[in-house]
């Protein structure tokens, strides 16, 4: 079995956290995976998986054209040498002449549900890629129920290709940070003991950083009698999402908004643990994995109803409206209870450990097998 890792960006967002995770876990799990990946990332997943054959391709594929010319080209020489019986892409594409039975992971179906969040060059690659490997390829792994079922809703998957297999979580990088880890983070960002409200994610017009600005700018308003008034922190890379802008430069002086860019990976549980809330006011997820690593943390988050998310939340996080009033009417009732946070962030940590990266391997594994009995019986 191979894992084609080469799409995996250097900086490590949700996608890449998935092959990461998922890689280190089917090793531990026996499976010992040969891993294929850019030549930055062969020394990584030598450290994850110390069982597995580690393949570094021979060229740097940034660009995306690169990268799919090679897995349209040469991947499918590499599968015939090596044998490969079952090939794992886990990024929508999958090479179009290959011999060997393949898994393609779906993250979500907002390509299709609500384009207008990605931009449209984006959009139409991956709906052409979703339809194609939805086609073509002996399973499809997506991360949730919902989107299993606006798959098939939009996409016209059939139901028996899906597998449906959730994300864990890595509880050695998400825990409920320590003293030192919170102080450090604070340090990072110069806020001393003042309270904060964290989000993390890419600014894309998915994660509705914008109505969280506005928002978080309304609560500032009826809190202004607090002696502690909260920052709002906005942790990841930017997007194409021109409108953060505008409302970054259009909040009041007295409201505190710190952009504090890409945090590495080691400082992200002091970074959420140590909000007074992490607020995630997405429009859509496919699964929602920063909710669940803020959860690990033992956050009080407040985040949407859409698609996936309370398959991951369940009553162990509190919703809102995507509207700037209701995420400020969330907020407001959150910093003004620590009573209900502490609830929230007990539960959200129990909820946690329901979610492990071992699961998930299992998962993934029965995906494989029922993908290589399909192309037995298909040849």
């Amino acid at each position: 079995m191979l894992i084609d890792a080469t799409a995996v960006p250097a900086d490590r967002g949700g996608v890449g956290r998935y092959v990461d995770c998922l890689v280190a876990a089917l090793d531990a799990d026996g499976a010992a995976p040969m891993v294929v990946c850019q030549p930055r990332d062969a020394e990584l997943y030598a450290a994850l998986a110390p069982h597995a054959d580690v393949l570094a391709a021979r060229e740097r594929l940034v660009a995306r054209t690169a990268r799919l010319t090679w897995e349209q080209t040469t991947l499918p020489w590499l599968l015939r040498r090596a044998r490969v019986d079952v090939l794992h892409c886990p990024h929508y594409t999958m090479p179009l002449a290959r011999q060997a039975a393949t898994v393609v992971t779906l993250h979500d179906a907002t390509f299709f549900t609500d384009p207008g969040v990605h931009s449209p060059v984006k959009a139409r690659f991956f709906r052409v890629w979703t339809r194609t490997s939805l086609r073509r390829a002996e399973v499809c792994v997506v991360p949730s129920e919902a989107t299993a079922r606006e798959l098939g809703r939009v996409a016209g998957a059939e139901r028996n290709r899906l597998h449906v297999v959730p994300h864990g979580v890595d509880a050695d990088c998400f825990h409920p940070p320590s003293p030192a880890e919170i102080a450090a983070i604070r340090h990072r960002l110069r806020l001393g003991w003042r309270p904060y409200v964290a989000f993390l994610g890419a600014l894309e017009p998915r994660k509705n950083v914008p109505a969280l600005i506005r928002g978080f700018a309304l609560a500032s308003q009826i809190l202004a009698g607090r002696s502690d008034p909260p920052a709002l922190v906005l942790a990841g890379q930017p997007g194409w999402d021109s409108q953060v802008e505008r409302e970054l430069q259009a909040v009041p002086h007295r409201v505190q908004v710190i952009r504090a860019g890409y945090l590495p990976l080691a400082q992200l549980s002091g970074f959420l643990g140590g909000a007074a809330v992490v607020a995630y006011p997405s429009l859509g997820e496919g699964f929602g994995l920063p909710v669940l690593e803020a959860m690990a943390t033992g956050a009080a988050v407040l985040t949407t109803r859409r698609l996936a998310i309370p398959e991951v939340g369940g009553d162990a996080v509190a919703y809102c409206g995507i509207a700037a009033e209701d995420i400020a009417a969330g907020l407001v009732e959150l910093l003004g209870d620590p009573a209900r946070r502490a609830e929230l962030s007990n539960a959200a940590q129990r909820r946690a450990k329901d979610f492990s990266w071992a699961a998930s391997a299992a998962r993934h594994r029965a995906a494989y097998h029922r993908a290589a009995v399909m192309h037995r019986r298909s040849r």
